[in-house]
């Protein structure tokens, strides 16, 4: 399978596409004003400590507090006691209010809830990942070999000296790699900590200790691999930029960076721009016939499998067993396209055979295999739903594109102008009982006072003969269709 990286970049916004066989799956989007915050240090100070929750909130200098839970608390910390209570788990005894910590950020602000944090900090390269605060040696689950697994391990523990503290995990990229590479990450990793620890004494609380890199080199960093065949930038200074971290880490793949000085757009050459498009949409089409429809909501994402116009050739049975087939795999890119995470719950069409349940979650399970996100599926429910979850710790294609709608508050609905005119009859009975008026008057929008004079202009007759009062109307090009006044005059 070739895969392609596309890099977008504008002077306040970069866009970075992967497409697989030339079909997008994912896309993501840094801009200048709202970078993304995992992976940056701060070094907080503890505002709030909540025992009925295990957690803390941190003002790391966010609009909102960030939060910290007693499990994502390392122990043995400055100010926590000793190593020897590691089965503490009670928040008071870790922090206590207006103590200094160093964290860092795991997961973004996300809607109405502040950035997630730990105290067990990391610092990712190419190949390795280093934990300065404990000695172990880990493996990527990724990397299945065994062999493979012991020579990486042996090599981290070989280069690892006594009187340096730190350990190390080996990510899946570390598969194959050199033990020059693996000891040159190693010093420039323990470098980085070296001048992070430093900052971290003359840094205030509430400010950044450490910040991570742009997303085009974090991209080249975290996502290139073997696979990927071409990576195409549209700036010439990113390019720059690109290629000498390239030269620094991974002088192998310098001949896979190409510049792209075209005229037309690259996003619009590769057709990702109608993808991103398309991502926006509730109703996702199969090529079958059949469709999807996304559900994103606070609690969940829901997904409805649906035949549509696809009728099938043998039996209802198979129609359905192929439209789930089908929408497993387009459910696999639109999650990842998306970027949806948390439960997902998935409506596929009811099977009857036990044998096309296996298939279709097998489906979905191997569409899901190549997302770099950690997903976990359950068995087919007694109702023919299947829960799933994925870890988010970014902020959905949707919530960083859109905002809600002003006009329903995100409900997707509006009261009808129809509904909207018996309030307001009601409304002005309620005005004619209260206030001793002359006259009454009605703001409202277009649609609204159109219907009153039309189709509801008997039912107004009679109320004015009710109250005995006129009512006049005025629209108002401003108001929406559930906004109304009643005004006595």
């Amino acid at each position: 399978m070739s895969e392609e990286i596309l890099i977008n970049v504008t002077p306040r916004e970069t866009r970075v596409a992967l497409l697989e066989n030339g079909v997008l799956q994912e896309i993501f989007i840094e801009r200048a004003l709202r970078r993304g915050l995992v992976g940056n240090i701060y070094k907080g100070k503890v505002c709030r400590v909540l025992p009925g929750m295990q957690a803390a909130f941190v003002d790391i200098g966010l609009e909102r507090a960030a939060f910290l839970h007693a499990s994502d608390i390392m122990q043995g910390l400055p100010g926590n006691g000793d190593s020897d209570t590691a089965g503490i788990e009670d928040i008071g005894s870790l922090l206590r209010e207006g103590q200094e910590i160093t964290v860092q950020v795991i997961k973004d602000p996300l809607g109405t809830k502040g950035a997630r944090l730990t105290t067990q900090l990391t610092i990712p390269s190419r190949f390795l990942v280093f934990i300065p605060r404990v000695t172990n040696v880990g493996i990527s689950q990724k990397i299945e070999d065994e062999d493979e697994r012991i020579r990486l391990r042996d090599l981290i523990q070989l280069f690892m000296t006594e009187d340096e503290s730190g350990g190390f995990i080996a990510r899946t990229a570390a598969e194959g790699a050199s033990a020059e590479a693996l000891r040159a990450d190693m010093i420039f990793l323990r470098k980085l900590w070296t001048s992070i620890s430093e900052r971290e004494v003359q840094t205030k609380a509430g400010t950044a200790v450490y910040e991570d890199l742009p997303l085009s080199i974090r991209i080249m960093r975290d996502l290139l691999d073997d696979q990927i065949e071409k990576i195409r930038i549209d700036s010439r200074e990113s390019y720059q930029r690109v290629r000498q971290f390239a030269e620094q880490f991974m002088p192998d793949l310098q001949a896979q960076i190409e510049y792209y000085p075209g005229e037309r757009p690259i996003f619009d050459l590769y057709g990702v721009e109608d993808e991103i498009h398309k991502a926006l949409e509730r109703k996702v089409q199969l090529k079958s016939g059949g469709y999807l429809i996304f559900d994103q909501t606070e609690a969940m994402t829901t997904v409805d499998v649906n035949t549509g116009g696809y009728v099938g050739h043998r039996n209802l049975e198979e129609t359905i067993f192929k439209t789930n087939l089908e929408a497993a795999q387009a459910i696999a890119r639109q999650l990842r396209l998306r970027n949806l995470g948390g439960m997902i719950i998935v409506d596929f069409i009811d099977m009857v055979d036990e044998e096309h349940k296996r298939l279709v979650l097998r489906a979905l399970e191997k569409s899901l295999e190549k997302d770099h996100a950690k997903t976990h599926i359950s068995e087919v429910s007694s109702l023919g739903l299947v829960e799933m979850t994925r870890k988010r710790t970014r902020e959905s294609l949707e919530h960083v594109l859109c905002e809600v709608c002003p006009t329903c508050s995100g409900r997707a609905s509006l009261k009808t102008p129809e509904t909207v005119c018996y309030e307001i009859f009601r409304e002005i009975l309620r005005e004619a009982r209260q206030f001793d008026a002359q006259q009454l008057l009605v703001l409202a929008s277009q649609e609204v006072v159109d219907l009153l004079l039309d189709e509801e202009s008997d039912g107004l007759a009679d109320l004015e003969a009710f109250i005995d009062k006129p009512i006049k109307f005025q629209v108002e090009a401003l108001y929406t269709q559930e906004q109304y006044d009643v005004v006595p005059m």
